[in-house]
This record gives C-alpha cells, sequence and structure tokens, in this order.
C-alpha cells in the first residue's frame, strides 16, 4: 500500500480543459472526469436544469503523489478563484495490485 492524495473538482465543464491542463502541469499521471454533475454545497446548488443554464459541471477525481499537492493547488486555485467550483484534498492509500496478463 502506498499514501496519496485524493484530489476531487467540481466546476462548470467550461472550465475542464484549464483543470486538467493546471493537473498535467502539476505532474498528475492520471485523473477521471464525469460529466453532469448537480448537487448543493456550501456555496449554493449547482444543478443541471437546461432551462437555467446550457452548462453542465464536472467531477474530475485524481490521485498523486503527496509532494506534487503544493503545484496542483497553485495550478488549480486561480482558474477555480476565476471561475468558480470547489477542490477538496485529503490522504488516501492506493491499494498496489498485480497487472494481469490475459
Amino acid at each position: 500500500m502506498e499514501t496519496v492524495k485524493r484530489i476531487e473538482i467540481i466546476a462548470n465543464s467550461v472550465e475542464l480543459q484549464k483543470i486538467l491542463d493546471g493537473l498535467e502541469k502539476a505532474g498528475v499521471p492520471g485523473y477521471s472526469v464525469i460529466r453532469g454533475v448537480a448537487g448543493k454545497s456550501t456555496r449554493g446548488t449547482r444543478s443541471r436544469d437546461l432551462a437555467m443554464t446550457m452548462l453542465d459541471n464536472i467531477y474530475v477525481l485524481a490521485f498523486c503523489e503527496p509532494d506534487r499537492i503544493s503545484a496542483v493547488a497553485e495550478n488549480i486555485r486561480p482558474v477555480l478563484n476565476k471561475f468558480g467550483g470547489s477542490c477538496f484534498i485529503s490522504d488516501a492509500v492506493e491499494l498496489l495490485t498485480t497487472k494481469c496478463v490475459g
């Protein structure tokens, strides 16, 4: 098992490429993107009601080594400050597995 950092970002889909570029620049090795996210937080409701907006929200999930978190924050904070959104960083443990060959 290896200690890693979990990065969770919820933002408007318009910022997706800027967010992914920031993760790449910080050296994050990979990520997953879920589109069409809806919910409510302390910052208010994020809905998919297309009558109100033509823009969808996205959820980005990524993991990286702990020493990359400062670079992640440095690259992601300006995007979220300008366009809005949330970023959560927490500790996680990666279960190392053997690669299967079929």
